[in-house]
């Protein structure tokens, strides 16, 4: 009962940025987290960056100080701001929700969204 559309991908040289979004609608009582994830090709799925209910945000190591998570005061849109990209950033970028409570309730994931990033 919950969508998530993603959108901001795009290509950009290295040192540039981007802003990805990511739009729930639906069926949504209660937000736990929201999440960025991240696969290039021929690697595993990686979780980027998180940011809980309180508000606290956690970033994996290589993108820390360079990546930004955070929401609308709705919580009902989480964004992700990219800056001094690097080529090894080019994946295609998940957005992901956990709805705590409700009918509702469990993992929900956008559909995806291509970044990628040229020396």
């Amino acid at each position: 009962q919950v969508q998530l559309v993603e959108s901001g991908g795009g290509l950009v040289q290295a040192g540039g940025s981007l802003r990805l979004s990511c739009a729930a609608s639906g069926s949504i009582f209660s937000i736990n987290a929201m999440y960025w994830y991240r696969q290039a090709p021929g690697k595993q799925r990686e979780l980027v960056a998180t940011i809980a209910d309180s508000g606290r945000t956690n970033y994996v190591d290589s993108v820390k100080g360079r990546f930004t998570i955070f929401r609308d005061s709705a919580k009902s849109t989480v964004y992700l701001q990219m800056n001094s990209l690097k080529p090894e950033d080019t994946a295609v970028y998940y957005c992901a929700v956990d709805v705590a409570v409700g009918p509702s309730a469990g993992d929900y994931w956008g559909q995806g969204t291509q970044v990628t990033v040229s020396s």
